[in-house]
This record gives structure tokens, sequence and C-alpha cells, in this order.
């Protein structure tokens, strides 16, 4: 039953409160779509190895509508860039994790450097990683300002461990990512698997290089 005299501050805030909860349901629906959305092109790019699948197939993977599709992405190239970003970012905290079970230096310089290689040891890791591998290429030039960012995201905690470790976090970081990448890019688009004795040997040539260069800068070696 109504009030004789409402108070409109309690009316603003039950109003507010009732708004503020189907906000949060629809953003929570919207959140699901887009999930699954993105499953879905992850799915279809592993499935064809290809890195330009077609809008229907990923709709159609996902369960939902064209117009859900839309409703998040004005098209292709929009979702292949929060595809891009989503990986890059599932990469980095997995790398993360692994690197906070050990103390800060060379130690999570080889975590790093292992976790990589993993995306090529692994098979479901690898046949999701594979696409990009394939298509790195034309997928930075089509979008540098992007694909410069997703590199960024897996240098900074590379970066970070190097500098702990006393070497250059620019130029020490910047050789052993395109090493460990590189290598990884290799046997994915060989469809080959490093075996451990493969990842010690790339793991100790790069702690080596590193230990190197602090040596040099204190003219403890030639």
């Amino acid at each position: 039953m109504r009030n004789a005299v409402p108070d409109p501050r309690l009316e603003d805030a039950v109003a507010v409160r009732v708004a503020r909860r189907g906000l949060a349901e629809r953003e929570e629906a919207y959140a699901d779509e887009v999930r699954r959305l993105l499953d879905a092109a992850f799915s279809v790019m592993r499935a064809s190895g290809d890195l330009d699948p077609r809008v229907s197939d990923i709709v159609r993977e996902s369960g939902l509508s064209n117009q859900a599709f839309y409703r998040h992405f004005s098209g292709k190239d929009e979702l292949l860039l929060a595809v891009l970003e989503d990986g890059q970012r599932q990469l980095v905290d997995y790398l993360e994790r692994r690197m906070r079970d050990v103390p800060p230096g060379l130690l999570r310089v080889r975590r790093w450097i292992e976790g990589v290689l993993e995306q090529a040891r692994n098979r479901d890791a690898a046949e999701r990683t594979r696409p990009f591998a394939v298509n790195g290429t034309r997928l930075r030039d089509r979008f540098p300002t992007e694909a410069g960012r997703a590199t960024e995201l897996l240098l900074g905690p590379l970066r970070e461990a190097v500098a702990e470790s006393g070497g250059d976090p620019e130029r020490d970081a910047a050789a052993v990512y395109q090493l460990a990448i590189g290598t990884m890019y290799e046997h994915l688009l060989e469809r080959t698997e490093p075996s451990r004795d493969d990842v010690d040997h790339l793991v100790r040539f790069a702690l080596g290089g590193i230990r190197a260069g602090t040596k040099d800068e204190r003219g403890d070696a030639a």
C-alpha cells in the first residue's frame, strides 16, 4: 500500500535500486554472451588453423544470434582484437602465477621461458595458439598498435624479473622474448613439441647471457 504522503527521496532510492539491479543483470547476461563469442572464435580458429573465421561459423558455434554478435562487435576485426587481447591476458596470468611460486630473479626468468614454451608442449594450448603463430605477420600488419600492446603485456613480467636478476630490463628482456617466442612459434608452425631437454638448453642459454651481461658491467669478465 502506498503512503498517503509519499517521500520523494524514498521513491527515488527504490527506483535507483531497482534500476541498478536490472542493469547488473543485463551486464551479467552481456558478459556471458561476449565470453561465448570469444570461446567460439577460439574454437573455430583452432579447428581451421585460420585467423580469418566467418562470422556465421562463430555465431553458430556460440549458439547465439547475429543480433547478439553485432550487439557487442561492429564486425569481425573488432572480435579478432578482443580474441587477441583475451588470449594474451590469459597467457600473462598463467605466466605470472608460475613466476610468483619462486623467489625474484633468475628463477622467475626461467619460469617465464618455461611457461612460454609450454604453449607448444601442451596440445590444447598449441591448438589455440597456432593460428596466431601462422598469421602473426598478417595480424601485426593489420593491427600494429594492438599487436604491440599485446607484446608489451607479455614483456612486462619478464622485464621485472630480468631487472631483479641484475640484467638489462630492456635489451636482455627483448632478447629473451625473441628467443622464447620465436622458438615456440617455430614448433607451432612445424607441429612439433620441444623436449624437456630442448627447454632446459634454451633456459641455460638465456640465463647465461643475462649472467654474462651483469659480469661485464662489473668488469668481472672480459
